[in-house]
């Protein structure tokens, strides 16, 4: 198999409109097929045919006319394979897509239905770093501020951070940094045994453990890759978050961070 030289106005002339269809966008969609179809695993003329229901040759241009622009690469005997300007614009999409300017309107509407504090930050070497707080709308006030670190082990946000990780890695967080007041006497077995049950749930909280009076259930957001990039809090005192209130932000707070996450370019979950 080889790439001829793609034609100057080869995605103009690769296929025939469909009836009613601008000959531009027609052509434009089958060449976004394509990359669907070799991001999917076709690597020949054959398979990419098969795929979008065009002649060998149509497939042809416009694949070449992609192999030019580099969407796509060519290796004889090897096939086709998806391009470096797609990894360039993907790294470009990343980066103009910072976390917490995806994530805000969502946290705006989990404040606006909860009415409670809520919480951005993301993991900043051995602690939790605050990115963004909308405070909530109860005569309450939470004494966090943007920008400022807080132990991993003690704040849900913190755990919620680390629920990937092995129990390794959890112990070496435990040992860092010290609670504002924790209200209840640190113990490591305790501890270990509800993030094993945070991780299973993929949610985490905080019973009073940073801060006397405040609690909060808080969730992971995870990038394109799957892996955790940053994580979200709901917080409020304890006579507005008892227990129960508790369990039931639970469904809220996660399905608030998979919004975010899949406006991030991650597909997993539910």
């Amino acid at each position: 198999m080889s790439t001829a030289k793609a034609e100057p106005d080869a995605l103009k002339a690769a296929a025939r409109p469909a009836p009613g269809a601008a000959a531009g966008s027609q052509t434009l969609l089958r060449g976004l097929d394509i990359l669907d179809a070799v991001a999917a695993g076709a690597t020949d003329l054959a398979a990419l045919s098969a795929a979008l229901g065009t002649t060998r040759s149509t497939t042809h241009r416009l694949a070449a006319a992609l192999v030019e622009r580099r969407y796509l690469t060519f290796v004889p005997r090897e096939g086709y394979g998806l391009g470096p300007k797609l990894l360039e614009l993907g790294f470009r999409a990343q980066a103009a897509m910072a976390v917490p300017q995806v994530a805000r309107p969502h946290l705006e509407r989990l404040s606006a239905t909860c009415e409670d504090t809520i919480h951005l930050g993301i993991l900043d070497g051995e602690w939790a770093l605050y990115l963004d707080k909308i405070p909530g709308r109860r005569r309450v006030e939470i004494s966090s501020r943007v920008g400022e670190r807080q132990p991993v082990w003690s704040t849900g946000l913190g755990k919620a951070l680390i629920l990937d990780l092995d129990e390794a890695r959890w112990r070496d967080f435990y040992q860092v940094g010290q609670a504002r007041g924790a209200r209840h006497a640190r113990d490591l077995d305790t501890w270990l045994a509800r993030m094993r049950d945070y991780a299973s749930r993929g949610v985490a909280f905080d019973h009073e453990e940073n801060e006397p009076e405040v609690r909060c259930v808080a969730a992971p957001i995870r990038k394109a890759g799957g892996a955790i990039v940053a994580g979200l809090s709901v917080s409020s005192t304890a006579q507005y978050m008892d227990e129960a209130r508790m369990e039931r932000l639970v469904g809220e707070v996660v399905a608030t961070a998979r919004a975010i996450s899949r406006a991030l370019g991650w597909s997993g979950g539910g």
